[in-house]
């Protein structure tokens, strides 16, 4: 089965792969958004006894208490090592579904369904799968690629404009890092015109050929972390307050931060940099803090899963559309970067 499917008819593209699938039941994963908003478009194809299991929505719920809910579920409901687990919303519940999935009895295979802009480009695609803990984004993980991923763009249709937005983060990090004529290309033209269907496929294909080369992050992958160790220091910092960052704000800010690094460190130039910062600041906005709150975001930075011992390794920008990693920087070095960001003017 091709690990990635691209369909405009949800419901006939499922019940065929359901239909070449061996599976002794099946267990749907969905959040209190996607049961309300998307399961009823993909019903039919779903068989007479499968197992529904829902979860709150959000971020901060993606954590080891969910998953124990889910595990108790798929035991209650005397699920086997032959069951197929299909997980239906964004990135918080391909990567907690598919990690459940894992760890129920050694192992079950699972499908992912993502329904966001951002699961589609990115978080359903590559076999990276966690929840967070102790206040640590995807602390805890495992690499497991699902039987396929099935990506439906009529689920776009039930998204408020800001998860829009926020999946175009992503979107603009796969131009940055390997195909600046793509990030030009999307810089060109107001994000909320795109072509979706377009820029799902292209950034896909740019993240399978990355994922393909290096599966467990060894070299190559690390370019896909660029903007994500700084970005999600802010997202944990403020996961759990009035303003919690979508997962693509964040990561606009630290792009725009870890741009700077690249200019500081690897010999970006301050022309890409001033074109990068702009082009982010005029979609994302500025991210208030206090320059009080930067000791503990600094701690978080401490806490990335790329780190080596006590080195802090960034991915940074040669220059748009090439990108080297296994940078070390200091925590003075990463200061500087997020006051050159919290001095940005915002006009």
């Amino acid at each position: 089965m091709d690990p990635v499917i691209f369909t405009s008819e949800a419901e006939q593209t499922l019940t065929e792969i359901l239909a070449s699938l061996s599976f002794s039941r099946l267990v749907v994963l969905t959040d209190s958004n996607t049961q309300t908003h998307c399961l009823p478009k993909i019903s039919q194809a779903l068989p007479e006894d499968t197992v529904f299991i829902s979860v709150p929505a959000g971020e901060i719920n993606k954590n080891l208490q969910t998953c124990s809910l889910i595990w108790e579920k798929m035991t209650e409901a005397a699920l086997d090592r032959k069951a197929l687990m299909l997980n239906i919303g964004g990135g918080v519940v391909t990567d907690m579904g598919g990690f459940c999935a894992s760890i129920y009895k050694r192992g079950i295979r699972f499908i992912n369904m993502p329904t966001t802009l951002l699961s589609q480009v990115d978080a359903s695609v590559g076999g990276k799968l966690g929840i967070d803990f102790q206040g640590l984004k995807n602390h805890l993980g495992v690499f497991n690629e699902p039987e396929t991923v099935l990506i439906a763009q009529e689920f776009l249709g039930t998204l408020p404009q800001a998860e829009l937005r926020s999946g175009y983060a992503e979107i603009l990090k796969h131009g940055l890092i390997r195909d600046k004529a793509y990030f030009l290309e999307l810089k060109s033209e107001s994000w909320e015109s795109q072509d979706w269907e377009k820029l799902i496929y292209h950034s896909v294909a740019i993240k399978n050929a990355v994922v393909t080369a290096d599966p467990k992050e060894a070299g190559l992958r690390k370019i896909l972390n660029f903007g994500h160790t700084i970005g999600h220091a802010f997202e944990s910092y403020f996961l759990d307050t009035e303003g919690h960052l979508l997962h693509g704000e964040a990561i606009a800010l630290g792009m725009i931060c870890e741009g700077f690094l690249s200019f500081q460190k690897v010999g970006f130039s301050f022309e890409e940099l001033d074109l990068l910062s702009k082009t982010l600041f005029q979609i994302y906005g500025k991210v208030d803090f206090s320059p009080e709150e930067l000791d503990p975001i600094l701690d978080l930075c401490l806490q990335d899963k790329k780190n080596e011992g006590s080195t802090v390794l960034f991915s940074l920008l040669n220059s748009i559309g090439d990108c080297t990693y296994n940078i070390p920087v200091t925590r003075e070095e990463i200061r500087e970067a997020i006051l050159y960001y919290h001095n940005l003017k915002t006009a």
